[in-house]
C-alpha cells in the first residue's frame, strides 16, 4: 500500500474524513497513477524546443571589443526540412549528396528519415557542449 493512501485510510480511521471523502481521494489518486509516467516521476520531463548556439569571444576580429553569437534553431524547422527531405526525387538526392559530398559533407539524404530524426531529438535534451578557449567561449544546449 502506497504512502498516501494509508494516510487517506488513517484520516477516515480516526473520523477526520467521511467515507465518500475517502473514496473521493483514492479515486483521484487511483487517476493520478494512471496519468503518471512510470517510475514514480510526478511531471513528465518537457521535451526541448530549441537548439542553441552561443559564442563567446574576447575580441572580434577587426579589434572592436567582445563579440557574441547566439542562435537559436527551433526544432519543429529541423522536423519540417526533414520531412521536405522526403519529398526530393531521388535523381535529385543523389545529386544534392555529391555536392554535399564534394564541400565536405558527408550527409547521406537518402538515409534520413523522420523517425531517426525523433530519435535524436529525443537525445538531444542530454546534450550540453561546452568549450573554452583563452578567448571564447561555445556553448551547444537544448531548451
Amino acid at each position: 500500500m502506497n504512502e498516501q493512501r494509508r494516510q487517506i485510510l488513517e484520516m477516515l480511521a480516526e473520523g477526520k474524513i467521511t467515507t465518500d471523502e475517502a473514496e473521493r481521494l483514492i479515486d483521484a489518486l487511483e487517476r493520478q497513477r494512471a496519468v503518471s509516467p512510470p517510475g514514480g516521476a510526478s511531471r513528465a520531463k518537457s521535451r526541448p524546443k530549441y537548439l542553441r548556439l552561443m559564442v563567446l569571444s574576447g575580441e572580434t576580429a577587426d579589434g572592436d571589443g567582445p563579440s557574441r553569437v547566439d542562435v537559436q534553431i527551433p526544432l519543429q524547422l529541423l522536423r519540417a526540412g526533414v520531412r521536405l527531405a522526403s519529398l526530393i526525387p531521388p535523381q535529385a538526392l543523389t545529386k544534392v549528396n555529391a555536392e554535399l559530398a564534394r564541400s565536405g559533407v558527408p550527409i547521406d539524404l537518402t538515409e534520413l528519415k523522420p523517425q531517426q530524426l525523433e530519435e535524436l531529438i529525443d537525445h538531444l535534451d542530454d546534450v550540453s557542449v561546452n568549450v573554452e578557449e583563452p578567448d571564447a567561449k561555445v556553448l551547444v544546449f537544448c531548451e
